[in-house]
């Protein structure tokens, strides 16, 4: 009989390990490999919204928000609202709902291990019943995923993880900016006020000079009824200017999530520097990595791909191993003696043959879902571009606006005083005056409407550009200690 070499078994045993490891690994994976679709805007945004000479400077994304807001006050709501504000809570409570999922599914990777007791009573050879007692360390229906089924899953779990933190950035963007717009409304509705009152004061003094002439005689019970009819114009304006701001306070009460304090620092007029006028605005690719939304919209994307991957695996033969390793007798004084040791283990493999297309659906469905996450996400930067730009055309325009608001407001004010000299001595008709004191209330509300729209439309610049989230110390140690993706 011939004499076997070891080394002869050498490389068929060393290339059957190298293929279990492989296996083991979960070198088959079925997702398709991830590429980032191509942005459907414009490489740059409208030359005209632009300025002359491009401004540098820190992104806005980079800005603190407690840098781009001037207004004490302001600031103080800002930091109420983060700590109050219910959507920005639910939001916190969604990411640790998504990461407690991923955990489950991460969870499914590893086996699951656990201490079992088992009795049995069987009939022996012999044909007597025979008592069997163990108990050991056990281990239940683990997969063997050869075909990266429950990592793709694991995966899908961690990119929506990711896409709820990136969501709650979001949400923590949209309270800072409409806790500003609101706040910024308000300022507006104060000088809407201021206007009125002061609009309402002039229009009684005028009414008392017309009623004092329409008693003597000196004009018409037609001028009387104008200048009435003008005077409670003014109430009902400044009955609406008060309920808007009624009502833009309590839109603020339910941003910041509680009454508002009562220790609150004085607020800047509505025409000072409230917010930091130089923005830039970078290239719409930037838009990809600064925007949280968009950023959310790619991870529901990248869990789109990774489902495609574990739906193909169902395909493929789902192995699971069963077993046990602990003592076992026939008498349970007998357990722990010596010699008792005993390892039982069970591989299983199943292979679908008929499931009426159940897999062909959940595949197409899964391919489905990732056209749909394109599309989404293609969305989210369409919508982005357009918030950029508008925001950028509304700082490109609103300055001039601005200007021409306020000279039209000062020559309505001249032409005002002009006309009132001029009744007053009997040369001018009091339908002339009447016209003047319509366009001048007109021209002075616009000017703080439009100064509104400008301040409120850096506001909203500040938030389309990514504005409005840092990491800080404690959000950087959170991101540490968050699950991370892998490496396929």
């Amino acid at each position: 009989m011939s004499e076997r070499h070891p080394e002869r078994r050498g490389p068929p045993v060393a290339i059957a390990a190298a293929l279990v490891a492989s296996l083991l690994a979960g070198c088959i994976n079925f997702a398709p490999t991830y590429q980032r679709p191509a942005a459907p805007v414009a490489a740059t945004y409208p030359p005209e919204t632009l300025p002359a000479t491009p401004t540098g400077g820190v992104a806005a994304a980079d800005i603190d928000w407690h840098q781009f807001y001037a207004d004490a006050r302001l600031k103080r709501l800002i930091e109420v609202g983060l700590e109050n504000n219910r959507d920005l809570r639910i939001a916190v409570l969604n990411i640790e709902q998504a990461r407690a999922l991923y955990q489950v599914r991460r969870a499914d990777e590893l086996p699951t291990v656990g201490v079992g007791f088992t009795a049995q009573r069987a009939p022996a050879v012999n044909g007597k019943l025979v008592n069997t007692y163990a108990v050991g360390i056990a281990v239940s229906s683990y997969e063997l995923d050869f075909f990266n089924r429950v990592r793709n899953l694991s995966e899908a779990a961690l990119a929506q993880y990711l896409a709820t933190a990136e969501a709650r950035k979001t949400v923590h963007i949209t309270l800072i900016s409409s806790i500003a717009a609101t706040y910024l409304a308000i300022l507006a509705d104060d000088e809407q006020l201021r206007v009125t009152r002061q609009t309402l004061v002039t229009r009684e003094d005028s009414l008392r000079l017309t009623k004092l002439k329409f008693d003597y005689g000196a004009t018409s019970e037609l001028d009387f009824r104008q200048a009435e009819s003008l005077l409670e114009g003014a109430k009902a304006a400044l009955a609406l200017s008060l309920r808007q701001r009624s009502q833009d306070e309590n839109a603020l009460v339910q941003l910041i999530g509680q009454p508002l304090p009562a220790d609150l620092p004085p607020p800047l007029p509505l025409d000072s520097a409230q917010v930091t006028a130089e923005l830039p605005a970078g290239l719409p690719s930037e838009l990809l990595e600064r925007r949280p939304d968009i950023r959310a919209a790619e991870q529901g994307l990248i869990a789109a791909n990774a489902n495609i991957g574990a739906a193909k695996a169902a395909f493929f033969p789902h192995i699971s191993l069963t077993g046990t390793f602990g003592t076992a007798s026939t008498e349970l004084s007998g357990l722990f003696q010596g010699g008792s040791w005993a390892f039982t283990g069970t591989a299983q493999a199943l292979q679908t043959i008929f499931d009426y297309g159940r897999n062909q659906a959940n595949l197409d469905v899964a391919k489905v879902n990732r056209d749909i996450a394109v599309a989404q996400y293609e969305r989210a930067i369409q919508a982005a571009f357009r918030e950029v730009a508008d925001a950028l055309a509304g700082r490109a325009t609103l300055g001039e606006q601005l200007r021409a608001q306020i000279a039209q407001a000062n020559a309505e004010s001249i032409r005002f005083r002009l006309s009132d000299l001029r009744y007053r001595n009997g040369v001018a008709s009091y339908l002339e005056l009447l016209d003047a004191q319509r366009a001048l209330f007109v021209a002075q509300l616009a000017v703080v409407q439009v100064q509104a729209q400008q301040v409120q439309n850096l506001v909203q610049l500040y938030r389309t550009l990514g504005g409005g989230w840092i990491e800080t110390a404690d959000s950087a140690s959170a991101s540490a200690s968050a699950p991370s993706a892998r490496t396929p």
